[in-house]
């Protein structure tokens, strides 16, 4: 046992004194040009999704329902800066596609359920009223 015990004190003694020691960092001047580079695409690219989303029938649709001109809504896209475009990029892609059907399921089987247990409707078979 005192083996496996020297064993153990002379590792963790190691990895103290290794883990003391100074670690070297590098820094260097990244030029505009090289940062705009990297950002730029994604901008385009989240430009483009916009653009194809206010292109798509139905999205024309519902902003003719609410009095606006698609040809405007393009040229305000195309006034955004990048960083308003990934804003709006983001929110569409995390729209729901369908709507929250489930969910609107799910509450109305409720509300039904719990009228079904007071008494008020008679809906479901399988429930018995409180009255």
């Amino acid at each position: 046992m005192p083996h496996a015990q020297r064993l153990i004190a002379s590792t963790l003694a190691l990895s103290c004194l290794l883990s003391a020691l100074p670690l070297r960092a590098q820094a260097q001047i990244v030029p505009t040009d090289a940062l705009l580079a990297t950002t730029q695409p994604a901008g385009d690219a989240g430009r483009e999704r916009v653009r194809a989303f206010l292109a798509r029938a139905d999205v024309h649709a519902a902003l003719q329902q609410q009095g606006v001109d698609a040809d405007a809504a393009r040229a305000r896209v195309d006034a955004l800066s990048d960083a308003e475009i990934a804003e709006l990029d983001g929110r569409i892609a995390q729209a729901p596609a369908g709507g929250d059907v489930l969910g609107v399921l799910f509450t109305v089987f409720v509300i039904l359920l719990v009228t079904d247990i007071l008494g008020l409707t008679k809906v479901f078979p399988f429930t018995r009223s409180v009255r």
